[in-house]
């Protein structure tokens, strides 16, 4: 029998103390990529760079925004799908899709979305502390009621968890009431609960707006053609940063760096 002394149990009580605050430190702390609309008309090139700078950037994962295949035809989902998953399979992240109505268009291509993503079209997922709720628009332009009662029951079920995010393809149903500065079911529901973000993409423009604490981001185009020009009216090829640091999050825009853009970063 090893008897130990009073200053060696201090020392291992020391060092478990240690142990112990290193690893709620990490468990606080991750970050993850948000990837843009890759269609429609997608831009030759512009999607393998943003991977490319995605796998740089060496996120815990990614999520997108929706629209990864052009669609619209249920005969050629499937092969649209394989052709682009081979962009993104070989760099190894845990990938999140959201769906896009270029991704959904139909009951056949709901079933190979699924199929080809691994993910219902509404779903939701944690990561640590943090909560994530993906909603389906694709076939609207607003949340169905059904969306409205699926994102309040799992707002509720996990309220007590921080931060919480909130995604969907079509920006409609925040964009235009936020711009009007009028009030909209949404965001009483997620100010009730304290989301962070709610995160769509569409427009290939990138627009950021903050009411009462929500950001409220559209992710501009991966990969699908510009409708406009010009740095500051939010035209350029992108992708999004995230930094989880407890119930903390920052949030920035990244351009894509040459040829196709030139780096730069909004915050």
């Amino acid at each position: 029998m090893v008897l130990l002394s009073h200053r060696m149990i201090r020392g291992m009580l020391r060092a478990i103390a240690i142990l112990l605050v290193v690893g709620l430190g990490c468990a606080q702390s991750f970050r993850f990529a948000i990837v843009g609309d890759r269609t429609g008309e997608a831009q030759p090139g512009v999607y393998e760079q943003v991977w490319r700078e995605v796998d740089r950037y060496r996120p815990d994962f990614v999520v997108n925004v929706g629209d990864t295949i052009q669609g619209g035809d249920d005969a050629t989902a499937g092969q649209e799908w394989e052709s682009v998953r081979k962009v993104w399979s070989g760099y190894g992240y845990k990938l999140f899709f959201t769906p896009g109505n270029h991704d959904i268009w139909s009951a056949a291509s709901e079933k190979i979305y699924e199929k080809y993503t691994g993910h219902p079209a509404m779903y939701s997922f944690d990561w640590q502390q943090a909560h994530f709720t993906i909603l389906d628009n694709s076939r609207t332009e607003n949340l169905s009621e059904a969306q409205m009662r699926f994102l309040a029951e799992d707002l509720e079920r996990n309220r007590d968890r921080s931060p919480k995010f909130v995604f969907f393809h079509r920006p409609t149903v925040w964009l235009i009431p936020l711009k009007f500065q009028s009030d909209f079911p949404l965001h009483d529901l997620v100010r009730k609960y304290h989301v962070a973000a709610v995160v769509s993409g569409h427009t290939h423009q990138y627009t950021r707006i903050e009411k009462d604490g929500v950001v409220y981001l559209s992710v501009g185009s991966s990969g699908g053609h510009l409708r406009g020009s010009g740095f500051k009216e939010g035209w350029f090829f992108q992708w999004a940063q995230a930094e989880v640091r407890g119930a903390k999050v920052d949030l920035r825009v990244k351009e894509l760096g040459p040829p196709l853009g030139e780096g730069r970063v909004v915050e």
